[in-house]
């Protein structure tokens, strides 16, 4: 009996060890995964400043693409990683880049759609803000407070750091960038104000309220003057007969 009894024991011990072992496996497996994950999304701004141009946010991405990585065409970028090769540290501004066909970025050089593919060391071109001077390829990034989120408010920032490999950085939710080419020694520009309000409205989902112009109809008097009564009067003719009296002869013949 007291043999059975603790053999029963050492095996109560031994599952009881091998639960807590496996899901301790199990708890780490899950807390390493490296947010954004497949299926969770995140939303985060992006600006682009060429030679000291401030470019319009990019067009949006065509409905239907089978792309995680996308624009709202508002400065938006839409993080919602459907594979493996968008998820994680994967989920990068380069990746994003290399599913958006017209824009270029590496961590040495870029090109807007439809504009010059410029790289590291190359001048800017002429008619530029920094025309003739040499510029490098560049990103910074800010992200929105948890204040600035739950206020509505894009005033509060934090961060504004810079880095030479722009095609490198990680995305992360309400993350505000600017990748550029210009001279090092000129500061990017901060994301567009429109592009942060934006921003929060996609964090938070709402959308931009609608303007509606109400115009007060205009009371429209008619007056229809009386019409005049017209009396016609028409005088009787006076009609006269006059009967001329017969004149009557009477002859007596005398008696012969």
């Amino acid at each position: 009996m007291p043999v059975n009894w603790y053999a029963a024991l050492v095996l109560i011990v031994l599952l009881g060890a091998g639960s807590v072992a496996l899901a301790r496996h199990n708890y780490t497996k899950v807390s390493h995964a490296v947010a954004p994950i497949v299926g969770q999304t995140w939303h985060a701004g992006l600006a682009v400043d060429i030679c000291g141009t401030t470019e319009p946010a990019l067009a949006a991405t065509a409905s239907g693409s089978s792309n995680g990585l996308t624009t709202t065409g508002s400065g938006v970028l839409l993080i919602a990683p459907k594979t493996s090769s968008e998820a994680g540290n994967n989920a990068t501004l380069g990746k994003f880049a290399s599913e958006y066909s017209t824009l270029k970025l590496t961590n040495t050089s870029v090109m807007y759609p439809g504009g010059v593919d410029y790289k590291n060391g190359q001048k800017c071109a002429k008619g530029t803000p920094d025309a003739g001077q040499v510029g490098v390829v560049r990103a910074r990034s800010w992200t929105l407070s948890t204040a600035s989120q739950k206020s509505g408010s894009e005033d509060k920032l934090l961060g504004g750091t810079y880095t030479s490999k722009p095609a490198d950085l990680k995305l992360r939710n309400a993350q505000l960038i600017t990748v550029g080419f210009g001279p090092s020694a000129k500061s990017l520009p901060k994301v567009s104000s429109a592009t942060e309000v934006a921003l929060l409205q996609a964090i938070n989902g709402t959308t931009a309220p609608v303007t509606t112009t109400t115009t007060a109809p205009t009371a429209t008097t008619t007056t229809t003057a009386a019409v005049s009564a017209t009396t016609t009067t028409t005088k009787p003719t006076a009609t006269t007969t006059t009967t001329k009296p017969t004149a009557t002869t009477t002859t007596t013949k005398p008696a012969g």
